[in-house]
């Protein structure tokens, strides 16, 4: 593995905290803290390095595995990590984390280090145009609110302009904000509080949003969010298979890393991934699969694949 990867950096925080424990791990522990801190896909790229030895980290005894460096051991940043922060802040987006007094403190802190790439370097060829306003100031405090409430588990009071042009207003417990490549846009994914009876997820574009105002009620009781987000998925997920011809693998695990998928290898190059999706993702999730390339095919599920040729028959009757 390469020194510095911003798009593995993943692996390298899981890396460290398993050699920064100083005792015997098994394969299975090992396993489950990849499992819990990585990705769903990591186990693929993680273990095989690990029990083939390419990445020489751990001394193996039996079936035991010792981290080869000390528990305090530190890592100092290096230039191409600080090119690559700079980068970063200069990101429109990455003021909607970051309070305004740490983005200047970063910005101080880099002034002189050059930026590893520039925005106008970028040219989307498949996006919307009419992203959301991140600089907005209001869109930044509205973003902000629903991040505060979601780590608190507190409800919002949010005015809304539906599609349909009305105005509503509604309570509802924040539980997961989102990000669309394809739109250039957050969503927020949101229970609504029921009247009576069980609550419902609902999914909002944030740039809709013209009021939100965290309430006092935090949510009473030990409900798992993200597995109520599963609840609301069809019973069958999408099936692909991928070919790992021209860093295929690599390329859909990115394309659709803002979907909850399991991916498995079935054969020598060949990978079989399944998303779980519910129907407010599959339009979006149609485009996405149909804008890849041929390295992947379709299997499964009956619904996505008749909406699929739906879609392609429509394309072939345009021309």
């Amino acid at each position: 593995m390469e020194i510095f990867s911003e798009i593995y950096s993943c692996y390298y925080q899981v890396l460290r905290h398993l050699l920064c424990c100083q005792k015997p791990l098994t394969l299975q522990e090992i396993s489950a803290q990849i499992c819990k801190e990585g990705f769903g896909e990591s186990l693929l790229s993680i273990i095989p390095k690990l029990e083939s030895g390419a990445w020489n980290l751990f001394q193996k005894e039996r079936d035991l595995y010792l981290s080869r460096i000390g528990a305090n051991f530190l890592t100092p940043v290096s230039d191409l990590e600080k090119s690559y922060l700079k980068a970063l802040i200069s990101d429109p987006r990455i003021e909607l984390f970051l309070a305004p007094q740490q983005c200047n403190a970063l910005n101080k802190l880099l002034k002189d280090v050059p930026s590893l790439w520039k925005q106008e370097q970028f040219r989307y060829i498949d996006q919307f145009t009419d992203g959301d306003p991140y600089q907005e100031q209001s869109y930044r405090i509205h973003f902000q609110t629903l991040l505060q409430a979601q780590k608190k588990r507190r409800y919002v009071e949010i005015d809304y302009n539906s599609s349909r042009g009305n105005r509503v207003r509604h309570y509802y417990l924040p539980a997961r904000l989102e990000y669309s490549v394809k739109n250039d846009k957050f969503r927020l994914l949101a229970f609504r509080k029921p009247q009576c009876g069980k609550a419902k997820l609902a999914i909002l574009n944030l740039a809709r949003m013209q009021n939100v105002r965290l309430t006092e009620r935090t949510l009473d009781s030990d409900i798992d969010l993200n597995h109520a987000i599963r609840a609301s998925y069809y019973s069958e997920p999408l099936k692909l298979h991928i070919i790992n011809k021209r860093n295929a693998l690599e390329r859909a695990m990115l394309h659709f890393a803002n979907y909850e998928k399991n991916t498995a290898k079935i054969d020598q190059d060949a990978y079989e991934c399944l998303i779980y999706y519910n129907q407010s993702m599959e339009t979006e999730l149609l485009i996405e699969v149909m804008s890849f390339g041929p390295m992947i095919t379709v299997i499964g599920n009956q619904k996505f694949l008749c909406s699929l040729k739906k879609r392609l028959q429509r394309q072939m009757n345009l021309h």
